[in-house]
């Protein structure tokens, strides 16, 4: 089966093998960063979202939201996401009470895995 973004008119490949992945649990939420390839051995990355509810019939049910990175992309994407990370290091009063002392180095880690840290001044070219 095949995925479509409706407004850009992209084909998600659905079910392709994983590449590799990693993943955390937050709360009642589960976060699954996935590398996958295309039929055309195209890397992409796919971010799932799962939260787990319970339904009115006593069964639990998953609900899941995806993000589709696909390499031109990746670049701002990274670099949207440093910044606003830094943004909330600067501003958060009470950071050091509510996330362990590395989430941010992890997160920073992690999007370094994807694209190197790059100036804003590139953003322009």
């Amino acid at each position: 089966m095949i995925e479509y973004d409706l407004q850009e008119n992209k084909q998600f490949p659905r079910n392709q093998e994983e590449i590799y992945t990693d993943s955390f649990r937050a709360g009642k939420r589960t976060y699954f960063f996935d590398v996958k390839a295309t039929r055309q051995s195209e890397l992409y990355i796919t971010i799932t979202e799962s939260k787990r509810s319970l339904q009115k019939n006593g069964k639990f049910n998953y609900e899941k939201h995806h993000i589709y990175l696909f390499k031109e992309d990746l670049e701002k994407f990274a670099n949207s996401l440093n910044s606003v990370v830094e943004y909330v290091k600067q501003n958060q009063k009470d950071i050091s009470t509510t996330l362990p002392d590395d989430t941010f180095t992890e997160l920073k880690e992690m999007t370094e895995l994807f694209v190197p840290v790059l100036d804003f001044e590139d953003l322009d070219r």
